[in-house]
């Protein structure tokens, strides 16, 4: 978006625009300057990935106070487009009847026994009305065009350019054309120590101002996941599915660094990669426990434990339902589940003259 704008800071040459990887590839802005005698590097390079959405940003601060004020003459522009072009077609159409008025009257004029001439002037008085004609179906086809196509929202636009600005209909040569209408030029330079672009913009009219753009790091790249993505995931995680958590993000209209939807299986594998853990358990706090952390806390099997869950003493919580069960640590303390009977056994008690129904032999 930048190409022929940006200048070197510290030369004072034009930056290039260069693409790397695949077709369509990255583009990169890079000083031209390179000696090739002396072996020196180039100024400076860097992507256009945050440049161009940073100046983006910035020319919308700009226009954003004149929005409303363009946004009605630009209404104004249009109504005044469609009463020219009604006007024209109009003038073409009277146009058109005086001439068809004028062959009539010719016709008129001519003597009936020259037949050649009279013949002449038939057939001029005939090509005209057949051209009033045509100028009155194109006067009310235009009519019922403007009447059917619905009017531009510009009050609209204005409250939201960032939306038209991003909007697929609206190409690069269309930006490139308002950033020159409102910018004269631009100065970069790059801080090394800070790894900041350092972009000075020169406005029409004589005012600057100035923008810091922070460089990526190795290996960092512009599709990561958007914070407000993560934190749905670590507020959802310990209560709901992977699945839930995809539904809800997709409902949200939220999508992935990639720009796709979310799956249970994306939800899972940003959980691996982010250290989000699913159950609270997970958490070694001393918080939640599972179950089998409750039964050596108890000093007593998993099976009393899942006895004290299924006959209701010991409260859990799961995801869903055949989780495994989260336990709160302080629920282990009250005394109903540290006074729950013991299971004992099976009774063996003898009784008198109980005869045996495996005697000996």
């Amino acid at each position: 978006m930048l190409a022929g704008l940006l200048t070197c800071g510290r030369c004072g040459r034009r930056l290039g625009v260069v693409y790397s990887g695949r077709p369509p590839g990255h583009p990169y802005y890079r000083c031209e300057r390179i000696n090739q005698m002396l072996a020196k590097p180039r100024c400076m390079t860097f992507g256009a990935s945050r440049i161009d959405p940073a100046i983006g940003k910035e020319i919308l601060r700009a226009v954003t106070p004149m929005a409303i004020e363009a946004a009605m003459e630009a209404d104004r522009a249009h109504r005044d487009n469609l009463e020219e072009r009604h006007r024209m077609v109009e003038l073409d159409l009277q146009q058109a009847r005086y001439e068809a008025s004028l062959a009539e009257r010719r016709y008129a004029a001519c003597d009936p026994d020259n037949r050649l001439i009279a013949a002449q002037l038939e057939n001029s008085w005939e090509a005209a009305l057949r051209r009033v004609e045509a100028c009155e179906a194109g006067l009310a086809q235009a009519r019922q065009i403007d009447l059917a196509a619905p009017a531009p929202d510009f009050a609209g636009i204005a409250t939201d350019l960032e939306s038209a600005w991003r909007s697929p209909n609206v190409d690069m040569r269309c930006r490139q054309q308002l950033l020159r209408t409102l910018v004269t030029d631009i100065i970069a330079d790059v801080d090394e120590e800070q790894r900041e672009v350092i972009l000075t913009i020169h406005w029409k009219g004589g005012q600057h101002s100035q923008l810091r753009i922070r460089k990526p790091k190795a290996g960092e790249h512009g599709q990561s996941t958007p914070e407000a993505a993560l934190a749905i995931i670590r507020s959802m995680a310990t209560r709901w599915s992977d699945a839930d958590i995809a539904a809800t993000l997709n409902r949200m209209g939220m999508q992935t660094g990639q720009g796709k939807t979310w799956t249970a299986r994306r939800v899972g594998s940003l959980r691996t990669v982010h250290k989000i853990h699913g159950y609270r358990s997970a958490e070694k706090n001393g918080e939640w426990l599972t179950l089998t952390e409750a039964a050596k806390k108890l000093g007593v099997t998993a099976h009393r434990v899942r006895r004290l869950i299924k006959e209701g003493v010991l409260p859990t919580d799961q995801v869903v339902p055949d989780a495994p069960h989260q336990i709160r640590a302080t629920d282990l303390e009250k005394d109903e589940v540290t006074q729950f009977p013991r299971h004992r056994g099976p009774c063996r008690i003898k009784m008198e003259n109980q005869k045996s129904l495996f005697p000996d032999i």
